[in-house]
């Protein structure tokens, strides 16, 4: 046995790098050192990995030496100029952008999907997936691999922290623009004027008292690269290239937590109760289906939760083998953080216990 791997935490300062803490915190007996950093303008700063304090250190290739793996949550251009140098150092880098997602040689992995991907590395570089795919990939891995999946159908419903701390920023100023203090609310066609149009910019349209269909950048024949996500990071992680994927994306005035409304069909037979056993049974996911007493999965309630909740299973009526089904989860935590906690723990085994 090695000692103790050493540990980065790249964009330690955001909302996620802090949540990364909570979690480091929380295992803290498992790592040898912990190394925060950020870009140059958060350098000096001291935050708090449980009780131990540890200044934030400025971007640099030396600053990888000696690191072991690299916990990376920055925005694509920073990641692909910066997860090469922290690899090249030595690093395993956990990347959390969408920069190297879809390369051949750097593995996708969710480990409710594909853990024995973490070895095959080539490039010292994994990728985590989309906080979209996260929260499907769990429910949907573990009946693929019972039922045979065909095809499915995903209409997310995606909270505002998905846009990062400027999106929870923008959600409750428009919130707060737009509620008197009599709390009757504002006539939803006076919304608009109220808010102006600044309140197009985060999302493409205002998000309080709104749904938005639109999550992501416009790509070819009006699909939004969210929605291409989710398809094309699914069929990577369940190995399965030629699945066919529908999926619409929406942002909805929600601050945390993303969730799905799923149809997915299977080569094979499947009833709600075998499917019910199996998930169960499954890792990261905790079946919440008491429809008749009002119990079922909600954004609200998979704040702050590990792993995801699936509920609202029933089969299709006009579909041969085919179920509905509603899951949801934190998209800071499965959807970040927490999956690339998982990662880091694969390899901890990989490294330190074989």
């Amino acid at each position: 046995m090695t000692s103790k791997l050493n540990i980065a935490i790249v964009g330690a300062t955001g909302v996620v790098g802090s949540i990364m803490r909570e979690l480091l915190a929380a295992e803290r007996e498992k790592w040898g050192e912990i190394r925060l950093i950020a870009s140059p303008r958060s350098a000096g700063k001291v935050l708090n990995v449980g009780d131990e304090e540890i200044t934030v250190q400025a971007m640099s290739p030396e600053v990888f030496e000696g690191i072991d793996i690299a916990h990376f949550d920055l925005p694509d251009e920073v990641s692909a100029e910066w997860v090469p140098v922290a690899a090249e150092k030595g690093a395993i880098v956990i990347d959390k952008s969408a920069h190297f997602r879809m390369e051949d040689d750097v593995p996708l992995v969710a480990p409710e999907a594909n853990p024995e991907d973490v070895r095959n590395r080539p490039r010292n570089i994994i990728a985590n997936a989309n906080c979209t795919t996260l929260t499907l990939i769990p429910s949907i891995a573990p009946l693929h691999r019972e039922f045979g999946l065909a095809s499915m159908s995903v209409a997310s419903y995606q909270a505002a922290s998905g846009g990062g701390k400027a999106g929870l920023e923008a959600l409750y100023e428009q919130v707060n623009k737009t509620t008197p203090a009599d709390g009757l609310g504002t006539k939803p066609g006076d919304v608009r004027e109220a808010l102006g149009e600044e309140a197009n910019e985060a999302f493409g349209a205002p998000l309080a008292w709104n749904v938005v269909p639109k999550v992501g950048g416009w790509r070819d024949g009006g699909w939004t690269s969210e929605e291409l996500k989710v398809r094309n990071e699914s069929r990577k992680m369940l190995g399965h290239p030629t699945l066919k994927v529908a999926s619409t994306c929406v942002r909805v005035p929600v601050a945390i937590g993303h969730a799905q409304a799923v149809h997915a069909t299977f080569e094979n037979d499947v009833t709600v109760e075998q499917a019910r056993a199996v998930l169960e049974k499954a890792e990261g996911v905790t079946v919440v289906d008491d429809p008749g007493n009002n119990v079922y999965p909600t954004s609200i309630d998979s704040a702050g939760i590990s792993g995801t909740q699936v509920g609202r299973l029933r089969q299709s009526v006009d579909f041969p083998n085919s179920l509905e089904f509603f899951t949801v989860g934190d998209n800071l935590i499965k959807g970040a953080a927490e999956n690339s906690m998982q990662v880091a723990e694969l390899l901890r085994k990989e490294l330190t216990e074989s």
